[in-house]
């Protein structure tokens, strides 16, 4: 299986999971454009997509969603509230029938040959999910939009090959930073964003001899530096109750505006 970070950050999300036999999107909350010159570099046709799994509605994940599925009807999976918070959203537009396909999260289903497990996350939308993704003893999961996390979040995360975790923001420069109270309080609160420490965090919890590949994403373009994320997560894996290093580990950045190098697992 291949991960690659078309975009990711706070300003458009969109990530790519697959293999030779099926394509995947995970969000598309960039421009039609943008999604189309990403695949064009995973020498990827629309076309060839099985479809687009959506995390939630807020704009910076479904931003190009409509204009993108309509052009090439490509089935849109996401949980029942998360698809009834798209079809109130402006920028989705009128969609053909049977585009959209209603799941659940904790029950599996599959795409072409990748088994698909959708999990729920604490984030202030109206059902949102993260998924894990499996095909032929290969796991990746792509872990964004995490207010916090608990028990069931790491039973979700376990025996990976590769992930995309959200590392959103440096909680000093959001509390010193020139966002209003309230917006502080949410990014901070159990249904915002991982900070940084909070990302290395669950890092420990989760890592074991065979996740080689690890891209911290949905970072904030004000609250956070790609460097400082970078640190600070290996630095709480080093300083962690476990038996890695940060040094030890194979990680980088997604950037926001900048495909990622392709991860294969």
């Amino acid at each position: 299986m291949r991960l690659c970070s078309i975009a990711s950050g706070s300003s458009g999300n969109c990530i790519y999971v697959g293999n030779e036999n099926t394509h995947l999107l995970v969000d598309t909350g960039i421009s039609k454009k943008r999604i189309e010159a990403g695949l064009t570099e995973l020498e990827i046709k629309g076309d060839e997509l099985d479809g687009i799994l959506v995390t939630h509605e807020h704009s910076d994940h479904i931003q190009g969603l409509g204009v993108f599925s309509r052009k090439y009807e490509i089935p849109i999976y996401a949980t029942k509230g998360t698809l009834e918070g798209i079809k109130k959203s402006s920028s989705i537009g009128k969609m053909p029938e049977g585009l959209y396909h209603e799941i659940e999260v904790d029950h599996t289903f599959t795409l072409g040959d990748i088994e698909i497990n959708p999990f729920r996350i604490s984030h202030d939308a109206n059902e949102p999910s993260a998924y894990r993704f499996d095909c032929a003893e290969k796991s990746i999961a792509v872990a964004t939009d995490l207010g916090m996390y608990d028990e069931y979040t790491v039973s979700k995360l376990q025996q990976l090959d590769a992930i995309l975790l959200e590392a959103n923001h440096d909680i000093h420069m959001l509390e010193v930073g020139g966002y209003p109270y309230p917006l502080k309080r949410r990014i901070l609160g159990e249904k915002g964003h991982l900070s940084n420490e909070l990302s290395g965090h669950l890092l420990c919890d989760i890592l074991h001899d065979n996740l080689k590949n690890i891209v911290l994403g949905h970072l904030s373009k004000e609250n956070n530096y790609a460097r400082l994320a970078y640190e600070t997560v290996k630095l709480e894996v080093t300083l962690g109750d476990n038996d890695y290093k940060g040094e030890d580990l194979d990680m980088f950045v997604a950037k926001r505006d900048e495909i990622s190098k392709i991860i294969e697992v």
